[in-house]
């Protein structure tokens, strides 16, 4: 759907039933004593319509951002594990780990596959092509192969063992 038809179509069916929403919070709000849990919830809705409602405006704009909390759900949780590492040194090492893991990640990769080919390759590889091996520069050795066809060969082997 384009952006326009999206904004086309959230005008037709969201834009009124906000606009109601918005008018029955605002009666509510003067019918609810001050300090309640309610008025604080309706005070905070109140004073952030603008940017709840800014997707009715433009059609790009995503009705929520579910995507990038997907995306950095897994940094929120290695966060909260690597205090628990043992130590700063093997935190930091962990953290190092997980880097990789969501960078393989973010630039299409299996991490199993990329961290595989990599540990493989790394001892060999010359240092003035070290770069070759981060995400956004990597290629599997194994040619025409993508890398879940690599991570199925890689685990396979390793199941068979």
């Amino acid at each position: 759907m384009s952006d326009k038809d999206r904004w086309r179509l959230r005008q037709e069916t969201a834009a009124p039933i906000a606009e109601k929403l918005h008018e029955w919070m605002l009666t509510q709000r003067e019918l609810v004593p001050e300090g309640s849990a309610t008025a604080k919830a309706l005070d905070y809705s109140l004073k952030r319509w603008v940017a709840l409602t800014r997707y009715l405006e433009d059609g790009a704009v995503p009705i929520d951002n579910n995507q990038i909390e997907n995306l950095i759900r897994p940094w929120a949780l290695g966060r909260s594990n690597w205090l628990f590492a043992g130590s700063l040194r093997s935190g930091k090492r962990a953290s190092a780990v997980m880097s990789l893991i969501q960078s393989a990640r973010m630039n299409g990769h299996d991490p199993y596959a990329y961290l595989k080919d990599v540990l493989t390759r790394l001892p060999t590889q010359r240092a003035g092509q070290v770069t070759d091996l981060l995400p956004h520069n990597w290629q599997s050795i194994i040619p025409n192969r993508d890398a879940h066809s690599l991570a199925c060969i890689g685990r396979s082997n390793t199941e068979s063992s």
